[in-house]
């Protein structure tokens, strides 16, 4: 099912709108976007289907919950972003789950793709939630939480323009976007 978009998004504009979450930072809403809890056996559903080593992450995803201590000693960035502690590793942030027991908050579990930039996750959501929202596939607010809303967008842009369903933050899906 395509969607009826209103214009495409040039380069220029996705730059303008990319500009606009410079300073961008999420806040929990619990209300609107539920936080997802922590599960040891969670894998990453239909994951096992994609192919392609740039899926390889989330096919091997699983959640772990350490302490503050060990994730400090395994990366070298942690950072708080919308209510939960994220780590950094080649490209992707990830959920700290244990890092913090007052930050527990997340959206979404499982690894999101920003780059080499090393962009705050929540950050790097706005701009593709801005984009999608101007190409009309987003309708939600532009809140830096990879929640329901935003992962049924990505679903339909990832349809529309023959990329790998994932409903995620992926490395396909962003350099389609023009913002790998």
């Amino acid at each position: 099912m395509r969607r009826e978009r209103t214009l495409p998004v040039n380069g220029k504009a996705r730059r303008h709108l990319v500009q606009q979450h410079a300073n961008f930072r999420a806040q929990p809403k619990p209300q609107q976007v539920p936080a997802v809890t922590y599960n040891q056996n969670y894998r990453i559903q239909g994951s096992d289907r994609w192919q392609g080593p740039q899926y390889e992450v989330f096919r091997s995803y699983h959640p772990e919950w350490h302490d503050q201590g060990w994730y400090r000693s395994h990366y070298n960035r942690v950072e708080l972003i919308g209510g939960g502690y994220y780590y950094w590793n080649n490209g992707y942030w990830y959920p700290a789950w244990g890092y913090s027991p007052s930050a527990q908050y997340y959206a979404y579990d499982g690894p999101i793709y920003v780059g080499h930039h090393a962009e705050p996750p929540d950050k790097v959501i706005a701009d593709v939630q801005g984009v999608l929202q101007e190409m009309g596939y987003y309708k939600g607010e532009v809140d830096g939480l990879l929640g329901p809303l935003t992962r049924e967008a990505l679903t339909a842009y990832q349809n529309d323009n023959g990329l790998t369903t994932t409903a995620a933050i992926d490395q396909p899906t962003l350099d389609s976007l023009g913002m790998g």
